[in-house]
């Protein structure tokens, strides 16, 4: 994932998206460089205009996430209603647990 986030961030800043560049910022991230992993991202997008692929994926995206979005708070309420009242026992036994361990 990280060469991909690479090669958005090099397009980003107008620079080549090339072998070098990538291993350069995911070097720079602290990440180890796969050199058959970089190979394979720039061979992959030789053919891609990358614009035009960012333009597409938030409809994706917004397309999923719109669909649990309209279930929460049906949701939400069933959470709340089989939530157990919380009277302060359950603290405390975790409070001893918690003595036990540190005398």
């Amino acid at each position: 994932m990280e060469y991909v986030y690479a090669a958005l961030l090099l397009h980003k800043m107008e620079k080549e998206v090339s072998e070098a560049n990538i291993s350069s910022v995911v070097k720079a991230s602290g990440a180890d460089v796969n050199e058959a992993q970089v190979k394979a991202l720039v061979a992959a997008l030789a053919d891609v205009n990358i614009d035009e692929a960012v333009k597409a994926a938030p409809v994706a995206v917004a397309a999923t996430a719109a669909a649990p979005a309209a279930d929460a708070p049906a949701g939400d309420k069933a959470k709340k209603e089989e939530k157990p009242k919380d009277d302060g026992k359950t603290e405390e036994a975790a409070m001893e647990g918690l003595s036990s361990l540190f005398g």
